[in-house]
């Protein structure tokens, strides 16, 4: 059995919108080596989880609102 990838250090992470574009290890998690890097649409829904890892990421206040006719 293949052992687990880890890169986070809690199973989920909430973000401000001034944090995207999401990719997963984010820089400043310790275990930022732990699979290849991976960005993340979170945009449309206001949450994604990683493939590698399992993190679910949360973007605060919910799915950023598109401009009119966009």
């Amino acid at each position: 059995m293949a052992e687990k990838i880890t890169c986070c250090d809690k199973s989920y992470h909430e973000l401000d919108p001034s944090e995207l574009p999401l990719s997963c290890p984010l820089p400043g998690m310790s275990h930022w080596n732990g699979h290849p890097r991976v960005f993340l649409a979170i945009e449309d829904t206001g949450e994604a989880r990683c493939p590698y890892c399992g993190t679910l990421y949360i973007l605060k206040g919910g799915p950023l609102q598109k401009a009119a006719g966009h």
